[in-house]
């Protein structure tokens, strides 16, 4: 699907939520905060959160995943950019201090189109203005390991992790078992087999640490719904369920990630920031043809927010 290894990396592991990192990013372990009053970000934050409690779609009694589409809607014709979360590094950075928490809601790849869209319908759900600090806190327990920003290697690269890591601990469920999936146990290597595609590797610390982290998944296999039986539960996944697409790249467990969107005749889709389209879209293609269309594409991950 991709032409080189470094799209490839953009793709699938690094979520890359785009900021300008000198307004959003905190390296001091603190909420980020915008520098000035008339921001897009945070006037989007306060526009869609209050669009979801306008709509009823805020409360403990709606489906959390139904509101995280209505978030991908709102997003729709966002333009897409990746390798933000590396932009520290790129600038001189250590990738072995605490990684900066960068966050945007006016640029997004494709896992933090799902982050942000996932943590605005939780912000949504608390008492009060909508704050960046709330959204900040909901990112971070999403993106690292045990929900604890720490350096480079705390983030959850590989998409399949941050499935089994938020499932651990209770924001969400991963519904492979239950729709059929079959287990994918091939080795993760591919971040250590590739270490010239990425910046952070050249830390031998940051190496070893990604190499032991890929050597901790080896007992962990990953449940994948098959391309040709996606049609066949395509009836049990919901607006709003996570999508993550599998592949049969060698070290590789997923080259892209997506939200469940069934349109108003019912037909399911993809919401999701694609590289190829530039902007957050929904596929014309239903789910089933689009991950059939995917190159050396094996099926799908799927995961419940709750």
């Amino acid at each position: 699907m991709l032409g080189d290894v470094a799209k490839l990396a953009a793709m699938f592991a690094l979520p890359a939520p785009l900021a300008a990192l000198d307004r959003f990013e905190s390296t001091d372990g603190g909420a980020p905060e915008p520098s000035f009053t008339d921001d897009p970000d945070r006037a989007r934050l306060t526009t869609w959160a209050a669009k979801l409690r306008s709509e009823g779609l805020a409360g403990s009694a709606a489906p959390i995943g139904r509101a995280t589409a209505r978030v991908g809607e709102l997003a729709i014709g966002t333009p897409y950019e990746a390798y933000t979360l590396e932009a520290y590094l790129r600038a001189g950075g250590s990738a072995s201090t605490t990684e900066p928490l960068t966050l945007s809601l006016t640029r997004f790849d494709c896992v933090t189109l799902v982050e942000s869209s996932l943590a605005i319908a939780r912000v949504a759900r608390s008492r009060g203005a909508p704050s960046w600090e709330g959204l900040a806190h909901e990112v971070e327990r999403m993106r690292y390991r045990d929900g604890t920003r720490g350096s480079y290697a705390s983030r959850l690269h590989y998409f399949s992790e941050w499935i089994t890591d938020g499932e651990r601990r209770g924001l969400l469920r991963d519904l492979g078992g239950e729709l059929g999936g079959v287990d994918d146990a091939r080795p993760l290597r591919f971040m250590t087999e590739h270490r010239g595609s990425y910046v952070a590797l050249a830390d031998d610390g940051v190496f070893q640490a990604i190499g032991a982290t890929e050597r901790r998944l080896d007992g962990r296999t990953r449940k994948v719904i098959p391309t040709a039986h996606i049609a066949d539960v395509a009836d049990r996944i919901q607006t709003g369920d996570v999508l993550a697409f599998a592949t049969s790249i060698p070290g590789l467990d997923v080259t892209h990630t997506a939200l469940a969107y069934r349109d108003e005749r019912g037909i399911l889709r993809v919401l999701h920031a694609p590289l190829s389209g530039g902007t957050v879209e929904v596929s014309r293609a239903t789910l089933p043809d689009y991950v059939a269309a995917i190159r050396r594409s094996t099926g799908i991950l799927v995961a419940r927010p709750l």
